[in-house]
């Protein structure tokens, strides 16, 4: 895609060389567009790709182009808008009409009926299971409606590709104010007087780690972007990066300027491939505009910016870790008796922040401090951005206020969970986060409360669980996943991790023994105490919480050879019950492994040694017999006797 025309005008004649180029470039972007003139932005991050939303712009193209709307009507490809469960979206402003599951045969329709004539496709209108009512507009969604979205909300609204569409919104102000007003003591200041903590995992005053930085006697410093999110069922850093990484770039160029370095680096995982190319255009345009490299906008402060694409280890995400990876070694956590904000990258200060840490800068320094501290709670200030993930009805990524408590997370936001059936409990953190329970959804997210039960606030995964959750078998799903991602350096994380793994699949496998859950526990508090890295300390979050709120599942599993929620294979078997079998046939067609017996006019059987339990006739069985059950822990029922099998006649059956 070809850069803007400003960029070309300006960059052929020469960079931004003043705060009074910038602001003169921004009134010359902002003279050219027209307010009401239509622009349709189409969600086009990589959860909306997914769903084809690259053949809607097609035909967006196409139609407009056929139609004579081109000079008329612009088409904006933006970044994730955060309502994935209902991609592709299309958000049409100045009118701001919000269209969900967008087709390509859909375009004609939003063409002629809401740009042509102003009306509403309502069949593309998000319906309200509340109220059954159609929806709108965008801000009216309860998805959105209950969100406070400061840093992710301009994603909607900015092709990625074209940083024109970032200085529109203010972009570079910030950068501005920093370079023409403010010593890098100052810009620490602001920060420390935010209350701004890093959102990778840590939750480390962001402020402090600056100063601490700046204030080490050396030549050389680094600063760098963490963007190796790695969490299953996490992308807020990969949405932000691919939607508007013009905001990480702006918050890393100030956080160099304030500790006094001329080089950073963004670590982003290969795995992003969309992240990573709109990440080089905006290096590349920021470039082009005078935003990085020799004497940016005129003061003299010199910054360059480098790409480390990281080869896909989940431990990369450790700091120690990240940095050995980029000097070209084996990504492994070292010891740090010696911060790595003294000696980090090539033993020198650096300060490491994840994606959207550096992006709530430029807003702290534009809206300054204060505006910052008002929101969230006493311990932990402004927004946060969670991965809504699982058996919720509306997933997708949500910004709220740090305290905002998990039932509105997941009832207001996320509309509840599908089917009618129970929320059991919700998974943060990531792998190494915990499970909190029912019990305590009132409970308010922020890093301090989420600590003191158990789990951790991460990166920002959330996770919803329902009642057919087996919370055994959740621990086992995380701890298989560390187990593969530990580098192996350390014993007690190395061989701890496995053992718990070892331990959790003879549990859920039936082979369970009594004093097992005692030799979990003591095998984590181990890990806990003496792993290298926060992989092997926090990797028995997900057993210790869900030991601690869901012990009786633990002890089904264990005494009484039973999975209460009917997930373990080994302990449950599948069973039709002779007074509800209708004998219609559907189970035994449908059954890969011929595993049932019985033929019309018989009540069925399921032969228990051929059957692998993959529950093909459960889902099979029409809802109005309900004929296949779960056992669980208990023997199956022997087949009736060939004389008692025939089944009702016909007119009983009526």
């Amino acid at each position: 895609m070809a850069m803007s025309s400003a960029i070309q005008e300006i960059g052929s004649i020469d960079r931004l060389k003043s705060v009074a180029d910038l602001e003169r470039l921004r009134e010359e972007i902002l003279g050219k567009r027209d307010p009401n003139k239509h622009c349709i932005t189409l969600c086009s991050g990589t959860g909306c790709q997914a769903y084809a939303s690259e053949k809607v712009g097609i035909a967006f193209e196409e139609e407009l182009k056929s139609q004579g709307l081109v000079e008329k009507v612009e088409l904006r490809r933006t970044g994730c808008h955060g309502f994935c469960e209902k991609g592709p979206l299309v958000v049409i402003f100045p009118e701001e009409i919000c269209y969900i599951q967008v087709q390509p045969g859909d375009v004609q329709e939003i063409i002629n009926q809401t740009i042509n004539e102003g009306k509403v496709v309502d069949r593309l209108l998000y319906t309200d299971p509340a109220t059954g009512e159609k929806v709108a507009h965008e801000h009216e969604i309860p998805f959105y409606k209950h969100q406070t979205r400061l840093i992710f909300g301009d994603n909607s609204k900015i092709d990625p590709r074209n940083i024109d569409d970032y200085i529109a919104l203010g972009g570079y102000s910030a950068l501005a104010q920093v370079l023409s007003e403010m010593s890098p003591e100052a810009v620490i200041d602001t920060i420390k007087k935010s209350g701004l903590r890093g959102r990778g995992g840590g939750g480390f005053p962001t402020g402090r780690k600056w100063e601490e930085a700046a204030h080490v006697m050396a030549d050389i410093r680094y600063v760098i972007v963490n963007a190796d999110e790695g969490d299953p069922g996490a992308y807020m850093d990969r949405s932000l990066l691919e939607g508007n990484p013009h905001s990480v770039l702006e918050g890393l160029i100030i956080g160099a300027y304030a500790v006094g370095s001329h080089e950073g680096y963004v670590y982003v995982r290969n795995e992003y491939p969309l992240a990573v190319s709109n990440l080089g255009i905006a290096i590349k345009q920021a470039e082009g505009y005078g935003f990085i490299g020799e004497n940016i906008l005129g003061s003299g402060f010199d910054f360059i910016i480098k790409v480390h694409r990281g080869a896909g280890a989940f431990v990369s995400g450790e700091s120690s870790a990240l940095m050995t990876a980029i000097e070209g070694r084996v990504g492994e956590p070292r010891p740090k008796h010696i911060h790595t904000v003294v000696k980090g990258l090539w033993n020198m200060p650096s300060v490491l922040n994840n994606v959207e840490t550096w992006a709530n800068v430029p807003a702290i320094i534009n809206k300054g401090a204060e505006w910052f501290a008002s929101i969230g709670t006493e311990g932990s200030k402004g927004t946060k951005i969670f991965s809504l993930v699982g058996k919720v009805n509306n997933t997708g990524l949500v910004e709220v206020p740090m305290g905002t408590s998990l039932r509105d997370i997941v009832f207001k936001m996320g509309g509840g969970i599908p089917g009618g059936k129970k929320f059991k409990a919700v998974q943060t953190g990531g792998p190494s986060g915990g499970c909190i329970p029912e019990s305590l959804i009132d409970s308010p997210v922020d890093f301090d409360e989420l600590n003191k039960l158990g789990s951790m606030m991460g990166s920002g995964g959330m996770i919803v669980l329902d009642e057919d959750t087996c919370m055994v078998d959740v621990a086992k799903y995380f701890v298989d996943f560390l187990t593969d991602e530990s580098c192996g350096k350390c014993v007690p994380c190395r061989e701890g991790i496995d053992q718990m793994l070892t331990i959790l699949t003879e549990i859920t496998e039936g082979r369970g023994q009594e004093g097992d859950l005692e030799l979990l526990e003591d095998i984590a508090e181990t890990g806990k105490a003496a792993a290298l890295c926060a992989l092997g300390q926090t990797a028995a979050n997900p057993v210790m919480t869900t030991m601690q709120y869901f012990r009786d599942e633990y002890e089904a599993h264990v005494r009484d050879k039973r999975c209460p929620a009917g997930v373990c294979k080994a302990l449950f078997s599948y069973y039709i019950d002779p007074a509800k079998c209708k004998a219609c046939m559907i189970c035994a067609r449908e059954c890969p492994v011929d595993a049932i017996a019985g033929e019309k006019n018989y009540i069925h059987v399921i032969d228990q040694e051929k059957c692998t339990k993959c529950g093909t006739c459960y889902d099979v069985c029409p809802q109005r017999f309900g004929a296949v059950a779960k056992i669980s822990g208990e023997p199956v029922p022997p087949p009736l006797p060939e004389e008692q099998r025939a089944i009702r006649q016909k007119n009983e059956a009526k």
